[in-house]
């Protein structure tokens, strides 16, 4: 578990090539994903950021934050991109495809989501050993509000009704899931994990909590009654970065895979999806790719996504594919 939340407070892969050149990135889709209607959705000069990835023998760690949103009216897409020596946030419309827009002005944004009503950005940013939550303008940008400073703060998310921030806060030996009170500013604890996700129609959010072993779960919290529920859990696999459907229906989240090529065996991550209650669970993508930071779109029909897929050189771009579950 500490192998595990040290990753955590690594930057993201400022390098938007990948290094392992035995995968054949130039392929968009693999057959088993027949149907997913994949379609690109950036390119080159967006210098699209890539969650990093790291494998050590027969273990795979990956960066698990968000690092790509969509608008709340579903006519743009926002990423963290780097260039000119900083990683900052970037709006880009999705009918358009034509370049990119800055929409902050730091040094070293880590994560970010859009609120409930798509006014305002929460953020993250690395500050020297702290990482710090603060709140800028959807539109306007570039101003930004500090909320929470002195700690290892990140995952950034409004709550549904819009009264509080949650976010992970990492400690020396664990990490947990505290809450900003917008009303009277100030914070508190919740429950051990990270990445929290809240649910629209009740007080819990969807997080990742990691066993024993390190491997990542994916845990349903009451923070009403108290109650915790484990939703995925898998004694060879680790899940991460859980998504909500619009609908209240499904969690997107990141696993990791195991590719077979006769005696070889390649380490990748891929996207899975499973109702909230745990059932129909089904592995979505295929890709030696690495697939990371699922979102949905605002009607549920697609899934945006970061993957070096359909670039000979590896380059992470987002991606668009359909959600063939969604009945």
């Amino acid at each position: 578990m500490k192998h595990k939340l040290k990753l955590l407070t690594l930057a993201l892969s400022m390098s938007c090539t990948a290094h392992a050149q035995t995968v054949d990135y130039s392929v968009v889709s693999v057959p088993e994903e027949a149907g997913a209607d994949f379609m690109k959705m950036t390119k080159e000069s967006d210098y699209v950021c890539m969650p990093q990835v790291r494998r050590s023998g027969n273990r795979l760690d990956w960066f698990t934050n968000r690092i790509i949103d969509t608008s709340k009216d579903g006519r743009s897409i926002a990423f963290l991109s780097f260039r000119n020596g900083k990683t900052n946030i970037f709006i880009k419309d999705l009918a358009l495809q034509g370049s990119s827009r800055q929409r902050t002005n730091r040094s070293n944004v880590i994560d970010f989501s859009y609120s409930p009503d798509g006014k305002q950005i929460c953020l993250c940013e690395a500050l020297g050993k702290n990482n710090q939550v603060f709140l800028t303008d959807a539109e306007k940008g570039y101003v930004c509000r500090q909320i929470t400073s002195g700690n290892a703060d990140f995952s950034p998310v409004y709550s549904t009704s819009m009264k509080q921030i949650f976010f992970t806060r990492l400690e020396a030996k664990s990490s947990s899931i505290w809450a900003y009170d917008v009303a009277n500013n100030y914070v508190s604890s919740y429950a051990a994990g990270i990445n929290p996700c809240p649910l629209s129609n009740e007080k819990a959010f969807i997080c990742t909590r990691f066993n024993p072993e390190g491997r990542g779960e994916i845990w349903k919290i009451d923070y009403q009654t108290g109650q915790e529920d484990c939703i995925v859990s898998d004694p060879m696999h680790s899940y991460t970065t859980p998504m909500v459907s619009p609908d209240g229906n499904w969690i997107l989240f990141v696993g990791d895979g195991h590719l077979a090529n006769g005696n070889k065996t390649y380490l990748n991550t891929d996207i899975f999806a499973c109702r909230t209650d745990g059932t129909d669970f089904a592995q979505l993508t295929y890709h030696a790719a690495d697939d990371l930071s699922p979102i949905w779109s605002t009607d549920g029909q697609y899934i945006y996504f970061i993957s070096q897929r359909g670039d000979a050189n590896g380059t992470a771009n987002i991606w668009r594919m359909k959600f063939l579950y969604n009945k």
